[in-house]
Formats: structure tokens, C-alpha cells, sequence
């Protein structure tokens, strides 16, 4: 395969998750936004927000204060944000165009029709009730492309780019949206444990479809410990950091397989699984939780560096 070919795809699959990722974390935004004043904390969860995404510093540079207005707009339709919702399915939309042939039916469908539906909307105002319909549509065409690919696409050399693009960006958001929630987002001086603590998890999780899968798996209230196991360690929660690694190890090795040569790519994603499989939930909080996620990011990152140098560039 060309290697313009294999970057079209792994970017693709890369924007579209970034798209429903941030779909999201707007939804969860949204929702502890509209808690009733007795939950209300003194931190701006549209701040919150902007962390998640990683655009706080850009964002400051265009305005004054982070509101619902100005997030939701520089994070939906902003196209001087290279990451915001619209120019997500723009560069997505221009890479499938590249490899069309080598997408099914399905999945060309999916990117196209939602690329069309956005230059169709008028209104750039989104709040409240359109703002529900509008991300749940988002989250609805990530679901459908992600289906699309797992149903319909041959398992090879296609296939594997493909869900590295996903998941690299996956275990991305996973994570950041977990540090925000334990760095950031509580007040130090709101009790651990008390309401506001207890609706910020529940919106977390709910932020990566994984809150009836916590109490399937833990059967106990929410605990930011077996938050974290979840969300880090446990893999069989498919956006779990784990879960995650498992998968690209995998993809990864059977590339190595299909080129008949291994790399660094290989290399850094066995040493992070390996680093998440002999993990415990108690020694990471003991040494902190924000430096494990901090160091898991940057391990990311060097993942997607290899990965490009190895079969991208």
C-alpha cells in the first residue's frame, strides 16, 4: 500500500472519532452545566471543556470568557479551530474522497452525507434542546462509520490503518477527559464524594458510554478508584486505555506480519500494554493518577510520531 494511502485512512478514522469525542464531551459539559444550584460548583465546566479537548490555550486567544455560546461555537463550528466538530468532518470527508475505492460503500456514505447535512445547516446557534439533537447526530455518525468498518471492511492492511487512527485517538480522549475530572474539574474545596463529585463522575462515564458497564462490572457506587480501574485497566471496556492498546498491539503486529518487518511502532505499543497490563489501580493513585495519565498521553504521542515515521511519511 502507498503510504499517502495508509495516512488518508489512519486520518480519516482519527478525525471521525475526535468529531464523536468531542461530541461528547460537549454532552457531558451540557448536562453538569444544567444541575440544579445545590450541585452547582464554583468551576466553569465549560473551562472543563476546553481542557478535555486540549484547546484551552487557543481558545483564550479568541475570547474573553468561556461560556456556552463561545465553547460550543469554537468547538462545533469554529473553522479557525483545526479540531472543531465542522472541520473535523471537513478533513475527513477530504481524505475519504482520496481513498474512496478503498472504503466500502457504507463507510463513504456515512462521511459524505454527514459532510452534507453540516453545509446545509443555516443556524450556527446551538443551545439547549438543538444542541442535544445536533451532538447526539454527531455521536450517531461515528457509531455508524465505526459499525460500518467493523461490518463491512476485508481484515487487512486497510482494515488495520483504519483502527489505528481510531483507537490512537480513542485512548487520547479516554484519557484526557478522565485527568480533567480529577485534576480540574472539582473544586479542592468541594467534599470527594459529596453530590457535585458524584454527578461530574456520573457525567464522565456517561461521556464514554461506560456507566452502565460500571455498575455491571463493579456493582457499587461510583468510586473515583474503580472509575479510573475502569477507564485504565479494565479491558474488556472497549474505550479503556487497555482495551485500546490491546487492539493497536494487535493491528500493529499484523502489519509486521503483512510488511515481513517490525519497528519502533511495535516497540513503543508493547512497552505502554505491557505498562497498563502490570498496572495496579492502587499504586497509580498513590503516585498520581495526573502524573500516570500526563505520562500515558506523552507515550501516546509517541506512538502517533512512530507510526507516521514508520508507515506514513
Amino acid at each position: 500500500m502507498l503510504s499517502r494511502t495508509a495516512e488518508n485512512l489512519f486520518w480519516l478514522s482519527r478525525y471521525v472519532e475526535r468529531a464523536e469525542s468531542l461530541a461528547r464531551i460537549l454532552e457531558a459539559t451540557q448536562r453538569l452545566a444544567s444541575l440544579p444550584v445545590a450541585y452547582a460548583g464554583s468551576t466553569n465546566e465549560w473551562e472543563s471543556a476546553l481542557a478535555a479537548a486540549g484547546a484551552s490555550a487557543a481558545f483564550a486567544e479568541k475570547h474573553e470568557e468561556a461560556t456556552a455560546e463561545t465553547v460550543v461555537n469554537y468547538l462545533v463550528f469554529d473553522t479557525g479551530n483545526p479540531s472543531s466538530i465542522v472541520n473535523c468532518f471537513e478533513v475527513a470527508r477530504h481524505n475519504a474522497r482520496a481513498v474512496r475505492t478503498a472504503l466500502t460503500m457504507e463507510m463513504w456514505e456515512t462521511i459524505n452525507g454527514a459532510w452534507l447535512e453540516l453545509r446545509r445547516r443555516p443556524d450556527r446557534k446551538l443551545l439547549g434542546e438543538e444542541l442535544t439533537r445536533f451532538l447526539g447526530w454527531v455521536k450517531e455518525i461515528g457509531l455508524r462509520f465505526d459499525g460500518s468498518a467493523s461490518r463491512t471492511m476485508l481484515r487487512n492492511d486497510i482494515y488495520s490503518f483504519s483502527r489505528l487512527g481510531m483507537l490512537l485517538e480513542r485512548a487520547d480522549n479516554t484519557a484526557r477527559i478522565l485527568d480533567v475530572k480529577y485534576h480540574l474539574l472539582l473544586p479542592e474545596e468541594t467534599k470527594v464524594g459529596g453530590g457535585l463529585d458524584y454527578y461530574q463522575w456520573s457525567a464522565i462515564l456517561r461521556a464514554v458510554s461506560a456507566l452502565n458497564s460500571y455498575h455491571w462490572v463493579y456493582r457499587q457506587s461510583l468510586k473515583p478508584w474503580l472509575i479510573a480501574d475502569l477507564l485504565i485497566l479494565n479491558d474488556q471496556m472497549p474505550r479503556s486505555l487497555a482495551a485500546c492498546y490491546n487492539d493497536m498491539t494487535r493491528h500493529l503486529d499484523d502489519l509486521s506480519r503483512g510488511y515481513g518487518r517490525q519497528g519502533p511502532s511495535q516497540r513503543i505499543a508493547r512497552a505502554t500494554r505491557a505498562r497498563l497490563e502490570n498496572a495496579k489501580i492502587d499504586e497509580i493513585f498513590q503516585t498520581g493518577l495526573h502524573e500516570f495519565v500526563t505520562s500515558f498521553i506523552s507515550d501516546n504521542n509517541k506512538l502517533g510520531t512512530a507510526i507516521t515515521e514508520q508507515y506514513l511519511a
